[in-house]
């Protein structure tokens, strides 16, 4: 077993973890973390997508020891004082979502997407959003939720990283002590 230390939306944790556990499973396992959505365990769908220190990743394809010392940020953890992100707004607003399984991939890529690229073009998002699939083809209301999150009235808000978006529930967090899973963080 290994000990890690890490952040998960805004929560420290410390939790002994074999060396083999990916990260997927420690956060729905472990964690309670169910909207990091296990798809095909090999990379290729994109429904496991988190944030690593603001940045996409697959998190099938990341070991939960990998992410010792960092910030993961999963879906759950976008919202903030009871406030949906403007992404996760756009998504709802475009009805970007059939059966949802990819919705919680597909939101966190377009975060991702948006910090890299505030305005993106229709061709820009497609290509953005290549690696997460949606099984029920519904490419055309998720290509629209993004450019209405590029869209918005506060273009920076949809683009923030998390953890500006986050900062506030962050310095509460480390305030009160945080909370501290299998041991001392």
């Amino acid at each position: 077993m290994t000990l890690i230390n890490l952040h998960v939306d805004g929560a420290e944790y410390a939790d002994d973890v074999e060396a083999r556990m990916l990260l997927v499973h420690y956060l729905r396992e472990r964690l309670g973390k169910t909207g990091t959505v296990v798809g095909c365990d090999t990379s290729n769908c994109g429904a496991c997508t988190v944030h690593l220190d603001g940045r996409s990743v697959k998190s099938c394809n990341v070991l939960a020891v990998q992410a010792d010392g960092h910030e993961v940020t999963t879906v759950e953890g976008l919202a903030a004082d009871g406030q949906l992100h403007p992404v996760q707004k756009a998504f709802h607003e475009c009805h970007a979502l059939q059966c949802g399984f990819c919705t919680p991939g597909m939101i966190m890529q377009s975060i991702d997407l948006l910090n890299e690229n505030p305005s993106p073009s229709e061709a820009e998002i497609r290509n953005g959003l290549e690696g997460n699939l949606c099984r029920c083809t519904g490419y055309h209301n998720i290509v629209k939720a993004v450019q209405s999150a590029a869209d918005s009235a506060d273009p920076a808000a949809a683009a923030a990283p998390v953890s500006t978006l986050r900062q506030a529930q962050d310095t509460a967090s480390s305030t009160s002590g945080g909370s501290t899973r299998g041991g001392a963080a």
